[in-house]
């Protein structure tokens, strides 16, 4: 059993959720603590964040942040120390960096069904799991 936990999600994807929530608070410990990550993708090459007006980044992570606050409450039942977390950038590394200054012991992330070009998990959950320090339970989605 683990203290305390990272789960990853993508609001918009409930297969990234839908069984590794319930994972995670399988393998945390009784008065433990979950956190919750969501990332909004970087835009990646600089030029394509020109086609985006000023500001947008910033909107976008409150409106993430807001989105999150509802997950929570629809999700997480009363009596869990649950804190959300939003960052920006490449997923996995937001995931590994993310672990290590929350210090938790524990990352519960879910992974698609792979296909033969993703040989046995998608491209971010093999990161994770390649180079997190803190164990890591991956969730098949389907």
């Amino acid at each position: 059993m683990y203290k305390s936990i990272l789960l990853p999600i993508d609001l918009s994807a409930p297969a990234s959720w839908s069984k590794s929530l319930p994972a995670a608070l399988h393998v945390m410990e009784d008065g433990g603590t979950l956190h919750v990550l969501t990332v909004v993708p970087d835009f990646g090459m600089s030029v394509v964040g020109s086609f985006f007006e000023k500001g947008f980044e910033k909107k976008a992570l409150q409106q993430v942040g807001e989105k999150l606050k509802g997950w929570v409450k629809d999700n997480i039942s009363d009596g869990i120390t649950i804190h959300p977390h939003i960052t920006h950038g490449r997923v996995y590394e937001q995931i590994i960096n993310a672990a290590d200054k929350l210090q938790v012991d524990a990352i519960v992330l879910a992974a698609h069904t792979p296909e033969l070009s993703d040989y046995l998990l998608g491209p971010n959950a093999a990161r994770v799991v390649r180079h997190a320090k803190q164990s890591v339970f991956v969730v098949r989605g389907s």
